[in-house]
């Protein structure tokens, strides 16, 4: 009996049983670091040590996540105590998403208001011709935002009890990522300016490329909740897997409204 009472857990908190995963996480790390360098400099072997990397963290990330997945929703290991830490530790993991964006707009500013004689002291600099905002971005805009409003649909739908339509609004928030993605890339193919013009180049690239990274990112979240919903994994109560993918595309939503108002906008129009 007392080894019973001692079996029994008193508190609400998940305590995950060993794991495999941290350690051979590590490990392809170190391929993935290692690999790189060498293949980068032309040693012998880098290209298979970095393809090793690759396959070992992708390997990784597909065991761990099915791990967490069943304690969540078969297991029942997610209590509303787990919730409140992994909602925290989602919102802490964006907020640092938003500093990186943070340095990349403090770096636009800092070259586009006070601009250096190496540059003509005008913004843009000379000889650079920007790309007008009321193209690709603009569409671009309208996509990104519908995006935003039917992934809310969804969310809706999930909270309601409506698998169909969350399921229609999720496939349509995919099909506005996708041709984002697509657009942004004819963009950058037909772009009167490369990433090594000058600071202009660095700026633009970095900024909106970094921005097109979370998209890709944030389009394969979505994907895979969309999965998840179809086999049934989220229910009315208990989804926050898909919250934090929602979470996730409305910050990405609002850093385009940022670089469309700031890079495209006011970077096409300012006048120093």
């Amino acid at each position: 009996m007392k080894s019973k009472i001692k079996m029994i857990q008193r508190h609400p908190f998940h305590l995950v049983d060993p794991s495999p995963w941290p350690l051979v996480a590590a490990l392809g790390g170190l391929c993935l670091t290692f690999g790189g360098v060498l293949f980068m400099h032309n040693y012998n072997g880098g290209g298979q040590l970095l393809s090793l990397g690759v396959i070992t963290i992708l390997y990784v990330m597909f065991t761990w996540w099915r791990d967490i997945i069943r304690e969540a929703a078969f297991e029942g290991q997610h209590t509303l105590a787990v919730q409140q830490g992994l909602r925290m530790g989602m919102i802490l993991f964006i907020v640092s998403e938003v500093m990186f964006f943070f340095a990349f707009f403090w770096a636009f500013f800092t070259s586009s208001i006070s601009p250096v004689f190496n540059i003509g002291g005008v913004w843009p600099p000379i000889g650079i011709e920007a790309i007008s905002p009321w193209g690709l971005p603009f569409l671009n805009t309208i996509l990104l935002l519908s995006s935003g409003a039917s992934v809310t649909w969804a969310h809706h739908a999930i909270v309601g009890g409506f698998k169909k339509e969350a399921l229609q609004g999720l496939g349509v928030t995919l099909a506005f990522a996708v041709a984002f993605t697509a657009l942004q890339g004819f963009e950058y193919m037909h772009a009167p300016f490369a990433m090594s013009d000058g600071v202009y180049g660095s700026v633009f690239y970095m900024a909106t490329g970094f921005h097109g990274f979370h998209v890709i990112i944030g389009t394969i979240f979505l994907a895979i909740c969309t999965l998840r919903l179809y086999f049934h994994h989220f229910s009315r109560q208990r989804h926050f897997g898909f919250e934090a993918a929602a979470w996730y595309w409305h910050f990405v939503d609002v850093v385009w409204l940022f670089l469309f108002i700031t890079i495209y906008w006011w970077g096409f129009n300012v006048i120093v």
